[in-house]
């Protein structure tokens, strides 16, 4: 049981992290893609940053943002690319369903902001649109992202929100 007085610890992400926050990220599927281990491990050993919350050592959340110019083959991300020459893309961000309701996420996203501070990267990422998640676009747009775009893939389609860099104190 999660309650508000449990101690959350932000920290960059580490090996041993790897099951447990690809355990969170196939819970959150289909607010995310199902990714298998080595794809984890792959987008980690390439991010600008991943960050986990941990409650008992234990992960309950992560946030993984990626940079320009990778190889990667993601619809959203190149959809990103083609429209922005540098960013820091949220490619995504999972909280375990126990631990959700506790600013978990907000803080996943400061530890972000803070990682990044005066890098002059733009905060890019897309929440669905279909199977609609209004939550997170909720959330989002109390943490300040502005939709920028959209984009049908069919079975899903998406939203584009980007925040501004950040500079000086925390966003």
């Amino acid at each position: 049981m999660f309650t508000l007085s449990d101690e959350i610890v932000i920290r960059p992400f580490a090996a041993q992290d790897a099951e447990t926050v690809l355990a969170i990220n196939t819970a959150a599927v289909p607010a995310t893609n199902l990714i298998s281990l080595d794809e984890l491990n792959e987008l980690v050993a390439s991010a600008l940053a991943c960050v986990v919350a941990l409650k008992n050592d234990t992960p309950v959340g992560f946030i993984l943002c990626l940079g320009e110019d990778l190889p990667y083959t993601s619809a959203n991300y190149l959809w990103i690319s083609e429209r922005r020459a540098r960013f820091a893309y949220i490619d995504r961000i999972c909280v375990a369903e126990d631990a959700r309701g506790h600013r978990i996420g907000e803080r996943l996203y400061h530890a972000l902001f803070d990682a990044l501070n005066g890098t002059d990267r733009s905060f890019l990422c897309e929440v669905n649109e279909r199977p609609s998640n209004p939550g997170s676009v909720k959330f989002h747009k109390r943490l300040g992202f502005q939709e920028i775009g959209r984009q049908d893939h069919g079975e899903k389609a998406v939203l584009f929100l980007e925040h501004p860099p950040t500079t000086g104190a925390q966003a």
